[in-house]
C-alpha cells in the first residue's frame, strides 16, 4: 500500500495512539533505515497490527473489517476459491444483491479485484483487515471432520479390510495398507483437523466394534469421530510408518515422533502406542514448534509474582522449581523462562524425558533409563560441560535432588519440576526425598505452583452476580473473606471494590458459546499460580523441617497469593470462570 511515512506520522500525531515523542523518534529511525514507518512500528512493538491496519483504512478512506468475529457462510466463501484466497490474501465475506464485500491485506491490488469481479460477475467492495484475520478466514474453507470422513469412508471402506493377525506376510501387508491412499487420507485428515482445532492430543481408541477418535482441546477431551473397526490396523500401521516404529510389534508399547511442516505452521507429534484388549491404542501429543516465544505475562503472571520470578531468574545460582500435576503447563513455564535466559553469553544444558520442544542454542539431552542414562547420570555429566544454566526435566529421586542442590550451590542456576499440589508442599517434599534441610534452605530461590484454566471466549461471555446459595457453596471450598480482601488489594480490577462490598456484589462471568468458540464458551487456556519466594523467614522454617501448613501460613503473611486468589482475580477480570477455578483447585 502506498502510504507515505509523513502521511502516517501526521495521522499518528492526531490520533493519540502513541506518545508524540515516540512517533517523532520512530519517524526519524524509519527514515534513516529507509523502511516504511508502519513496518518499523510493528517491529518495535509500538503499535498492534490491528491498530495500524485501522489507521491505514482511515487514511485510504475504506472500511476496516474484523473477521475474527465473523462466521462466513460457505456459499459466500466459495465465491473466491481457496488457492486464490491464499495466494492473494483476499476473502469474500458478505454478499448483498450484486455487491460482494471482500477483506484484503492490500485493497490497492486492483488487478486481483478486477480478476474477482470478472470471475464472480459482481461489484467488488474492498475492505481492509489484518493478517491474522485473513488466516482465520481461510481456515473456514475446511470441511467439518464428519463431512470429510464420510467422503473418504464411503468411497474406500472396502479397500481397507483389516489384515488377519495370523498372516505370515503380516508386515508386508501392513506396509501396503499404510502406504495406500485411503489410509493416508484418513490419517492426514485426522491430523489436519486436530491442528485446525488447536488440539493438544489425539486419542485413537479401539473398541469391540468401532474405533473412537477424541481430541483434547483446552485440557478437555472431546469426541471427534467414530470409525469402522476394519480400518484400525491401517491407521495404526500408517502412524507407525510416520514415526519409524516396528510394524509387526503388537504386544509391546512403542514410542516415536514425527513432524509436519507446512506453510504457516510446524507441528511435532509425539506418538505413544499401547496394546489394549481390542487392538492398539494410539495417543499423539501435538507440539507447535512454529509458535512464537511466550512471555511470562502471556502465561498469566502479573504484579508481585511476576516481579519475584524476573528477579530470581536473573540470579547466577540457585534452584527454581515449578510444581503441579501432569498437564498443568509446567514444561511451558520452564521453556518460557529458558527462552528469556537464552542469550549468547550463557551455556544452557538440559536433561529431559522427553524433549518436548527443540530450542536453538540450548544443548538438550534425552533420558534413556534402558542404557543407564537417567536424570541423575545425565545431570552428573552435564556438570562437566561448563554450564551456566541447567534444566532437569523432573526431580524424581534422592540422587537427582542432591546433585541439583549441589549444582545450585556451586554457581549454577538450576531449573526443574516436581509433583506437588501447591508451592509450600514442595519444601517438605524435598526433605522427604532425603535432601539436607540446610542445603534446601540455602539454594532454593523460588517455587511456582500452577494449574491451567480455560479462557472464556470474549465474544459471548455473560456477566452475572453470585446468588446467596452460590456464595455459601464457595464458602465451603474457599476462605472467601481472604479472597475478597485479596481482590480489594490486588489493583488488577477495572472496577474498584468498596470497603463494604461483599462477594455477592462483584461481577463475574459465565460461558455461553458461539461460533467463534465452537459453542464451548471457552477458547484457549491461561495459568493460575502461587509463587513462593524463599526469604529469610522461610529459610528458618526449612532448617527446622517445618510442616507445609506452617510454611504456607508464613508465606501468606509475607504476601504470597495462593492459587485460588490468583484464580478469582482472573475470574473477576472476565478471563475465566469460578467453575474453572473450582475444577482445577479442588483436591
Amino acid at each position: 500500500m502506498k502510504i507515505k511515512n509523513k502521511q502516517l506520522k501526521e495521522f499518528l500525531m492526531d490520533s493519540d495512539l502513541l506518545d508524540k515523542e515516540k512517533v517523532e523518534k520512530a519517524f526519524a529511525e524509519a527514515k534513516k533505515k529507509d523502511v516504511p514507518l508502519g513496518d518499523f512500528l510493528l517491529k518495535e512493538k509500538l503499535i498492534s497490527e490491528v491498530e495500524l491496519r485501522k489507521l491505514y483504512a482511515y487514511i485510504l478512506g475504506i472500511p476496516f473489517i474484523d473477521l475474527g468475529k465473523e462466521t462466513i457462510p460457505s456459499e459466500i466463501l466459495q465465491i473466491i476459491p481457496k488457492p486464490i484466497a491464499e495466494k492473494y490474501n483476499i476473502v469474500a465475506f458478505k454478499k448483498t444483491g450484486d455487491d460482494l464485500k471482500v477483506a484484503m491485506l492490500n485493497p490497492e491490488d486492483l488487478q486481483t479485484i478486477d480478476f474477482i469481479k470478472k470471475k464472480a460477475g459482481l461489484k467488488i467492495i474492498p475492505c481492509l483487515t489484518s493478517e491474522k484475520n485473513i488466516k482465520d478466514a481461510i481456515r473456514q474453507y475446511e470441511k467439518s471432520l464428519k463431512a470429510e470422513f464420510g467422503d473418504i469412508i464411503d468411497k474406500s471402506a472396502q479397500e481397507m479390510t483389516a489384515v488377519s493377525s495370523d498372516n505370515k506376510e503380516l508386515e508386508e501387508d501392513l506396509e501396503k495398507v499404510a502406504q495406500g491412499l485411503p489410509v493416508i487420507r484418513i490419517v492426514d485428515t485426522l491430523l489436519k483437523h486436530a491442528i485446525l482445532q488447536s488440539a493438544s492430543d489425539i486419542h485413537i481408541e479401539p473398541g469391540e466394534k468401532e474405533v473412537r477418535v477424541r481430541y483434547r482441546i483446552d485440557g478437555i477431551l472431546h469426541d471427534a469421530m467414530v470409525l469402522p473397526k476394519q480400518i484400525l490396523s491401517g491407521i495404526v500401521a500408517r502412524i507407525k510408518v510416520l514415526s519409524n516404529l516396528k510394524l509387526d510389534e503388537h504386544r509391546l508399547p512403542q514410542d516415536g515422533r514425527f513432524k509436519i511442516k507446512k506453510e504457516g505452521y510446524r507441528i511435532s507429534f509425539r506418538v505413544s502406542i499401547l496394546p489394549v484388549f481390542d487392538g492398539e491404542k494410539v495417543v499423539m501429543r501435538l507440539l507447535d514448534e512454529s509458535s512464537k516465544g511466550l512471555t511470562l505475562e502471556s502465561l498469566g503472571f502479573y504484579g508481585r509474582s511476576l516481579e519475584i520470578i524476573h528477579r530470581e531468574i536473573k540470579k547466577p545460582n540457585g534452584l527454581i522449581l515449578i510444581t503441579g500435576p501432569t498437564g498443568s503447563g509446567k514444561t511451558t513455564t520452564l521453556y518460557t523462562i529458558m527462552d528469556i535466559l537464552n542469550t549468547p553469553e550463557v551455556n544452557i544444558s538440559t536433561v529431559e524425558d522427553p524433549i518436548e520442544y527443540r530450542m536453538p542454542r540450548i544443548n538438550q539431552t534425552q533420558v534413556n533409563p534402558k542404557i543407564g542414562m537417567t536424570f541423575s547420570a545425565g545431570l552428573r555429566s552435564l556438570l562437566r560441560q561448563d554450564p551456566d544454566i541447567i534444566m532437569v526435566g523432573e526431580i524424581r529421586d534422592k540422587e537427582t535432588i542432591e546433585i541439583a542442590l549441589h549444582a545450585a550451590m556451586t554457581g549454577h542456576l538450576v531449573l526443574s519440576t516436581l509433583h506437588t499440589n501447591n508451592a509450600p508442599a514442595a519444601l517438605p517434599r524435598l526433605l522427604d526425598m532425603g535432601a539436607e534441610p540446610f542445603l534446601v534452605a540455602s539454594t532454593v530461590n523460588v517455587i511456582v505452583a500452577q494449574r491451567l484454566v480455560r479462557r472464556l471466549c470474549p465474544n459471548c461471555r455473560i456477566a452475572y452476580k453470585l446468588s446467596q446459595k452460590e456464595v455459601k457453596s464457595l464458602e465451603n471450598n474457599f476462605n472467601t473473606k481472604e479472597i475478597l480482601e485479596f481482590l480489594k488489594n490486588s489493583g488488577q480490577l477495572d472496577k474498584k471494590i468498596g470497603s463494604g462490598d461483599e462477594l455477592k456484589d462483584l461481577e463475574f462471568y459465565r460461558a455461553k458459546g458461539c461460533s467463534q468458540c465452537n459453542n464451548e464458551g471457552y477458547k484457549g487456556r491461561i495459568g493460575i499460580y502461587e509463587v513462593l519466594e524463599n526469604d529469610s523467614d522461610t529459610e528458618k522454617l526449612i532448617s527446622q523441617s517445618a510442616s507445609t501448613k506452617t510454611i504456607a501460613n508464613q508465606a501468606k503473611e509475607n504476601g504470597m497469593a495462593i492459587m485460588a486468589e490468583d484464580g478469582f482475580v482472573k475470574a473477576a477480570q472476565g478471563i475465566t470462570t469460578i467453575e474453572e477455578i473450582l475444577r482445577v483447585t479442588k483436591e
